[in-house]
Order: structure tokens, then sequence, then C-alpha cells
């Protein structure tokens, strides 16, 4: 394992038919949404526990009690904790200074972001292990995809406009305050709109996902 003294936090709500991905139900249906956002987790979680890069743990929502996580947790050998808090800005800084609290780095990631892979994850911790506060990598719709921390900060999580385009930049201002250095990483896109389903269907995709996509789910 590269990073024994880190852990890995992947968000995730269970893909539960009109709970998950909502914003894609108009083009898939509730069902399609919902596995799509299955095959989303299951793509990230074989990834990195391939690559053996740190320790994971799967932060799952509403509980850690749907058979999807339980499958995750026994098929990737991950640990599952419930998310908690009212947002998703708390949610992020309860699973973070959680963490901290026995980890080095921790490193914060969700299941949307096709295109994230192993590389991206070793390159946050390797930021932060050359002394960086902080390690982030921006998605073009104005949040992140990715935050590493090597010290928690409630600051960077209140007030946030979740689920805008203004979040990257609050996140910089925020940094900016604490007097933090830190590091940003390749720009990502994630698969949150309609529209973001043809950019994903042009990837290289596993036959179940194609048949998501194309109604056959």
């Amino acid at each position: 394992m590269q990073f024994p003294e880190a852990e890995i936090l992947v968000m995730a709500r269970a893909p539960v038919a009109g709970k998950a991905k909502t914003r894609l139900i108009p083009a898939l249906g509730e069902a399609g949404a919902a596995a799509l956002h299955g095959y989303l987790v299951e793509r990230l979680l074989t990834e990195l526990s391939e690559a053996a890069i740190a320790p994971i743990t799967l932060c799952c929502s509403p509980d850690t009690t749907h058979p999807f996580f339980c499958h995750c947790g026994d098929h990737y050998g991950v640990c599952l904790q419930p998310q908690q808090g009212e947002d998703l800005g708390e949610r992020l800084h309860h699973a973070l200074s959680d963490t901290l609290q026995q980890r080095k780095w921790a490193l914060v990631i969700g299941c949307d972001i096709p295109q994230l892979g192993a590389e991206d994850i070793v390159a946050a911790f390797e930021a932060l292990r050359q002394g960086s506060d902080a390690a982030v990598s921006p998605t073009e719709d104005g949040g992140y995809a990715l935050l590493a921390l090597s010290q928690p900060a409630a600051e960077l999580f209140c007030g946030v406009d979740w689920g805008t385009e203004r979040v990257m930049a609050q996140t910089r201002q925020r940094l900016l305050g604490l007097g933090w250095s830190w590091q940003e990483l390749r720009e990502q896109w994630d698969v949150d709109r309609p529209e973001d389903l043809q950019r994903l269907a042009k990837l290289d995709l596993p036959p179940p996902l194609l048949g998501v996509l194309s109604g056959r789910n």
C-alpha cells in the first residue's frame, strides 16, 4: 500500500430509485439513474482497491444497511460508515475531521467523476507529502471532485453554496483565509445532468453501463 498513513473517503448514496442521481431521472428514469449511480460507485471502488493506494472507507447515505453497501464492503474490502450532518458541508467536515484524528492525511471524493482515477489520488497524497496543507481537483462546473487535507478546518465547509458554480471559488477564498498552501490538480467533469450522458457514452464503458445509458437496464 502506497500511503498506509492516509485514508480515502468515498461519499456515496444508496442506489435507490427516485433517490439517487435525481437530475438524471428525466433522461434515464428513476431506476436507470439509480443503476448508473451504482455502477459509478463500483467503478471507482474497483480501481482504487486494485491500486492499493490507501485504506478506503465508503461513507454511506442514509446509512450502511442497504444491501448495495453490504455488497461493496464484502466485495471490495472497504470499511463502511454512515454520513453525518445536515448538508454536504457538514458531512464532508465530519468525515474528514474524524479520519484526521487517526490518520496523517485524509482525502474525500464523490463517485460521479468518470475519469478520476488512481493517479489523481496519488497526486493528491504526494502534494500533502511534499508539504501542502491541501490538494483539490476543480470541476468544470465550478465545484470540486476531490479534496485532500492534512488537518481539519470547519471553515472550508461553512457557508459554501453547495451545488452551484461558486463552490471552488469559495473554497479558494477559505484556503487563503486559513493561510494554507494548496495544490490544484487536473480539472475533472462530473455526471450530473442529462447533457453529461453523451460525454459519458463516449468513454470505454462496460456493457452493463452501456445498457443503462441506452435504456436497457
